[in-house]
């Protein structure tokens, strides 16, 4: 809260949708849907606005001058992504903070979704469907059945962990046969070895789920790498579930972010294993690292509809810095991954994430 600024009730506060941004118009499509969702369930604020860190539009800029243009007087805000990483922790709070700074105006800014109830029944809802539901022989297809979560990957360890701790929540809710945890890129294991390691585990079925919010280019490629799996092993059945998308408990857990803004009753992001205030062993040389927004480059310049190369507040109060260049990821030579995802059958060269 900026200096000297007396409490607002929501009745004078904007609330703001801080997206990722995606090249995929499917994807910023499917945010436009949970956005007009968020805005019906928080009719309380004067006014709402969405916007994206990179890629899409209207970029976050443009909807932060969309609610001051409406005349709000603070402005709440929300990061729209499943577990606190470099976006959430880094990026999305350092260009909140700058605009507040610049403009006068008090931003206070939310959690992520993070490990949640209602996040685990959503994904476990589309584990369920992709087994075809529970009807008779559910249980016993899932004695059968090795799960393999895949999420986003990132060189935060502390979101990775996130990722395998749902994967064990969702084996033991459900009574899977077996589980393992794979991303999509920047870690490891990525996904074609790990369904590599899948298959010599002997089950006759294996389900792999997305632990992504959205559709877009790397849940293309993850579910062409499944393909790829299925036809080198045809002896064992592969199943692609749906990724979370817009579903009510998704929604209820943005709204809970929400109220928590308000209430103050929330837990702020995991600081215990947080590579920037801790020293984590292996990524000692980021504690302390300055919190700055590395993706001015990309701010807005479309999605695949366009062509696809145009042109915190939180608790870790790192000081701005200009310099925008990620450190590097300890691991980015690892044998099992720590490149971006890419289609196995093509010949294209890996790319950085």
């Amino acid at each position: 809260m900026l200096a000297g600024t007396a409490p607002l009730d929501n009745s004078e506060r904007g609330l703001l949708l801080c997206g990722h941004g995606s090249r995929s118009s499917s994807a910023v499509s499917e945010f436009g849907e949970l956005a007009r969702a968020l805005e019906a369930g928080s009719s309380c604020y004067k006014a709402f606005a969405y916007g994206f860190l990179e890629f899409a539009h209207p970029t976050l800029g443009d909807a932060l001058d969309n609610l001051r243009a409406r005349g709000v007087k603070a402005i709440d805000a929300i990061p729209g992504m499943l577990l606190a990483a470099g976006h959430a922790k880094n990026d999305i709070p350092a260009l909140l903070r700058n605009y507040e700074l610049e403009h006068g105006i008090e931003i206070r800014y939310g959690r992520p979704l993070g490990l949640d109830a209602r996040m685990l029944a959503a994904s476990a809802r589309r584990v369920r469907e992709a087994l075809g539901g529970e009807e008779a022989g559910f249980q016993s297809r899932c004695h059968d059945t090795l799960l393999v979560v895949v999420g986003r990957g990132s060189s935060d360890p502390d979101a990775n962990s996130d990722v395998s701790k749902l994967t064990r929540l969702l084996w033991e809710s459900l009574g899977l046969g077996w589980a393992i945890t794979a991303y999509s890129g920047v870690t490891f294991p990525l996904v074609a070895p790990a369904l590599d390691l899948a298959v010599r585990l002997g089950y006759r079925r294996i389900l792999l789920f997305p632990y992504f919010l959205f559709s877009g280019i790397l849940i293309d490629r993850i579910y062409a790498a499944v393909d790829a799996a299925s036809e080198r092993w045809r002896e064992v059945e592969f199943i692609k579930a749906r990724y979370l998308d817009c579903q009510d408990d998704v929604v209820e857990t943005f709204l809970a972010r929400v109220a928590e803004i308000s209430s103050g009753d929330g837990a702020m992001m995991n600081c215990a294993l947080c590579k920037y205030r801790e020293l984590i062993v292996g990524f000692e040389s980021q504690q302390g690292e300055a919190q700055a927004s590395h993706h001015h480059h990309v701010e807005g310049i479309g999605t695949d509809q366009q062509g696809e190369n145009q042109a915190h507040a939180h608790a870790h109060a790192h000081e701005h810095s200009h310099n925008h260049s990620h450190a590097p990821y300890p691991h980015a030579k690892h044998p099992l991954g720590a490149i971006t995802l890419q289609d196995s059958l093509t010949d294209a060269k890996p790319s950085k994430d």
